[in-house]
C-alpha cells in the first residue's frame, strides 16, 4: 500500500483559502503545541489549524490556559513546525469520507486512502466528532439475539450477541488480532451489512496482512479500513477511534445498514491519551494514566450502540500490558463489553488454539432466555466439570492419574476431551498452520459437548479430539 496525494492536495488548497489568522506558535513539545493568540479570532475546541504557508502540517485547538494560550495537538510530525511559526484555522473540524465509496479502501485520520488506489470518491464527508442526525433514546436497542462467530470455544462459553461488545482480552503474543481476523471473515462472509476496522497503535506490517487477507477471502468490497499505526504520534493513535466511530455512525444512521466493528487496539488509544495527558501536564491518576481515562473510553463506547433499524456488533481486542488484568486502562474497558474473552498464556505454552480460557470468559447472553436451556444447561455442566479439572489436575501431577477415583478418573477424562475439541483451525491461518480452517456451527458443538458430558466417548482417547470440527465429521460420533 501506497501513500496517494491527489486528494490532500485539493483537500489542503481548500482550507487554506479560507482561513482565520490565530497568533503564533510558543512552543512545541512533543506533539502539544503552545500558540499565543495574538488575533481577534479564537478558535472552538476541536477545531482543524493549519500554518499559514504550509497547509500540510495541521494541528486541532485542544485547551485554552487563560485567554491568550491556546494548546494544539500536533498531527503533523514534531519537525514540521517552529516557533514563532504563524497559525490559521481552517474554520472547521476534522472531516473524512462516508458512504459506499470508503468500502474496499484503507484511509487514515483524516479520511485519505493510503492503499495507493486513488482519491475517494463520492463527495460525502461528515465531522468526526459531531453528528448531524441525532438519535432517540426511544431508537436505542438492548441486543438480545446471539451473533455466531464459528468460533467453538466463543460461541459456547462467551457467546457474541448481534448488536452488542465483545473484548478479546490478553498479552502480546496470545492470538487477539489473529481471533479477530477469524471473526470478521466468519461473519462478514456468511451476512449481510459492511465492517469497519479501525487499527489503531498496531504494526503497519499487521495492518497490510489483514488487507490482503479481507482481499483474499473476498470480503474487502464490504468492508472500510482506518489504520493509525504505532509509528504515527499519539494524537493520530488518539483521533484514530473517532474517524472509524464517524464511519460506523454513517452506516447505521443513515444507510440503516448493519454494522460489524473492529479495533485493534482499545489500549493502545487509551495509551496514546496517556502519552497526550503527560506532555499536556496534566495530574495523573493511578499508574501514571491520565485523569479522564473514564471519560475518553466511555464517550467512544457510547457511540457505538445499536438501533431498531440497525445492528452494531463490536469485537475489540484489549492488550494486557505485562499480563497484568488489573491495570487501569483493561478496568476501565470491560464495564462497556456483553462478553469478555480471556485468552490465556498458559494455553499457548499447551499448543491449544484459540488459547480462549473457559473460566475467566463470560457473557451476558449466556443465560437461558438468550441461548436456549439445553445450551445453557450445557455450558454450566461443561464450567462445573472443567473447574473440577483445574482441581484434579493438581493431584495428577503429584501422584499421577492412576491414583485417582474411577468416578474422578472419568471426569479428568472428559475435561481433557472437552479441552483438546475446543480447538479449531482457522480458515485464514489455513498456510501458517498447515491444516483446513472450519467454521463451527453452534447447535453442534452443543451435541458435541453434551455427547461428552455423558460418557458417550470415554472409550476415545483426548488426543483424537485436537483440532477437529464436530466429531461427526471427524467420524467419533454417529
Amino acid at each position: 500500500m501506497k501513500i496517494t496525494t491527489e486528494k490532500k492536495e485539493k483537500k489542503d488548497d481548500a482550507l487554506v483559502s479560507g482561513s482565520t489568522p490565530v497568533g503564533y506558535v510558543r512552543g512545541v513539545i512533543g506533539q502539544i503545541v503552545q500558540v499565543t493568540c495574538d488575533e481577534v479570532y479564537r478558535p472552538r475546541l476541536r477545531e482543524l489549524l493549519t500554518v499559514a504557508d504550509d497547509p500540510y502540517v495541521r494541528l486541532e485547538a485542544h485547551a485554552y490556559d487563560e485567554n491568550e494560550t491556546l494548546y494544539c495537538l500536533l498531527l503533523s510530525g514534531a519537525d514540521t513546525i517552529t516557533r514563532h511559526t504563524r497559525i490559521v484555522s481552517t474554520g472547521q473540524q476534522i472531516t473524512v469520507p462516508v458512504g459506499a465509496n470508503v468500502l474496499g479502501r484503507v484511509m487514515d485520520v483524516y479520511g485519505e486512502p493510503i492503499d495507493g488506489r486513488g482519491p475517494i470518491g463520492g463527495g460525502l464527508e461528515q465531522s468526526i466528532y459531531t453528528r448531524e442526525k441525532a438519535t432517540l433514546a426511544s431508537q436505542i436497542l438492548r441486543p438480545s439475539e446471539v451473533q455466531e462467530t464459528g468460533i467453538k470455544t466463543i460461541d459456547f462459553f462467551a457467546p457474541l450477541l448481534k448488536g452488542g461488545k465483545m473484548a478479546l482480552v490478553g498479552g502480546a503474543g496470545v492470538g487477539k488480532t489473529v481471533l479477530q481476523e477469524e471473526i470478521l471473515r466468519n461473519v462478514v462472509y456468511g451476512g449481510g451489512g459492511v465492517s469497519v476496522f479501525a487499527g489503531i497503535g498496531e504494526r503497519i506490517r499487521e495492518g497490510h496482512a489483514l488487507w490482503q487477507s479481507l482481499e483474499e477471502h473476498e470480503v474487502l468490497d464490504r468492508t472500510a479500513l482506518i489504520f493509525g499505526h504505532i509509528s504515527q504520534n499519539a494524537a493520530v493513535r488518539f483521533l484514530t477511534a473517532a474517524t472509524a466511530a464517524t464511519l460506523v455512525e454513517y452506516f447505521r444512521d443513515y444507510e440503516r445498514l448493519d454494522v460489524l466493528f473492529f479495533v485493534d487496539n482499545v489500549f493502545r488509544f487509551l495509551q496514546a491519551g496517556s502519552e497526550l495527558s503527560t506532555l499536556l501536564g496534566e495530574i495523573p491518576s493511578e499508574f501514571g494514566y491520565q485523569p479522564t481515562l473514564q471519560s475518553e473510553i466511555a464517550q467512544f463506547e457510547n457511540r457505538l450502540y445499536s438501533t431498531k433499524n440497525a445492528f452494531v456488533t463490536s469485537v475489540q481486542t484489549v492488550y494486557v500490558p505485562a499480563d497484568e488484568f488489573g491495570n487501569p486502562a483493561v478496568s476501565a474497558t470491560m464495564p462497556h463489553m456483553d462478553a469478555v474473552v480471556i485468552l490465556s498464556r498458559e494455553m499457548t505454552h499447551q499448543g491449544r488454539y484459540p488459547a480462549v480460557d473457559p473460566f475467566g470468559s463470560m457473557s451476558t447472553a449466556l443465560n437461558p432466555n438468550t441461548v436456549g436451556y439445553e445450551h445453557y444447561q450445557t455450558a454450566i455442566e461443561a464450567i462445573e466439570v472443567l473447574n473440577r479439572y483445574k482441581q484434579l489436575a493438581r493431584i495428577v501431577s503429584i501422584v499421577g492419574e492412576e491414583e485417582l477415583s474411577p468416578q474422578n478418573q472419568k471426569r479428568y477424562l472428559r475435561a481433557k476431551q472437552m479441552l483438546n475439541y475446543m480447538t479449531q483451525s482457522f480458515i485464514t491461518t489455513e498456510m501458517e498452520s498447515g491444516r483446513k480452517g472450519v467454521k463451527s456451527d453452534l447447535k453442534e458443538v452443543v451435541k458435541d459437548v453434551r455427547a461428552i458430558l455423558d460418557g458417550k466417548l470415554d472409550n476415545v482417547p483426548p488426543e483424537a479430539f485436537l483440532y477437529i470440527g464436530s466429531l461427526k465429521d471427524a467420524g467419533l460420533l454417529k
